[in-house]
């Protein structure tokens, strides 16, 4: 008895050309494509970010977060907005944008007050969320590029939270950790 799994391997994406959730087949360097990719990228390091431990309510946030992001992806690979509807685990809503608030307060209550801007790094976790925090604004620029009739505005609200987020992440972490911010 043979035991072999699926290949994960479709050949489908062989000419450069991707599938979206209605089926359409575009170019992998579509701008849709690269939205989804780019939060693809900010799900991996923020799975990073979680391999070097960065504390038992950071990690539980992160995942949280990681969820959202698949939910946010398969929105942007749906064109006709089709899938939330379709799937309760894939809409993005404003409940998702206030948690995000209330993460970033009570972590800034937290941390020592800004004053100047900050260079990234401190410890391990703390550069890597900085890291995530440049992804996503890199991945909010690809889906505001998208434009407002193709994207839903919560889809943009969240992603400019959650860089926020990331931010007050990083600062966390590294004064948990007794890094020293460098200000710029």
């Amino acid at each position: 008895m043979e035991n072999r799994s699926d290949p994960i391997y479709t050949k489908t994406g062989d000419a450069g050309q991707t599938g979206l959730f209605d089926g359409t087949r575009v170019s992998k360097a579509d701008p849709r494509v690269d939205a989804y990719g780019d939060v693809d990228e900010l799900n991996a390091w923020l799975g990073f970010v979680r391999a070097h431990d960065p504390g038992g309510d950071l990690d539980q946030l992160l995942a949280i977060i990681q969820r959202d992001l698949f939910a946010l992806g398969a929105t942007l690979a749906d064109p006709r907005h089709r899938i939330a509807a379709r799937v309760q685990k894939a809409a993005i809503d404003e409940s998702h944008v206030t948690r995000l608030e209330q993460a970033i307060d009570a972590l800034t209550d937290e941390v020592p007050k800004l004053r100047r801007f900050i260079l990234p790094g401190g410890s391990i976790a703390g550069a890597s969320l900085h890291l995530a925090r440049t992804v996503c604004r890199r991945a909010e620029r690809r889906i505001v590029g998208l434009g407002p009739d193709d994207v839903p505005a919560i889809t943009v609200k969240y992603m400019n939270r959650l860089s926020d987020l990331l931010f007050a992440m990083a600062r966390a972490a590294n004064t948990r950790a007794g890094a020293p911010e460098l200000e710029w």
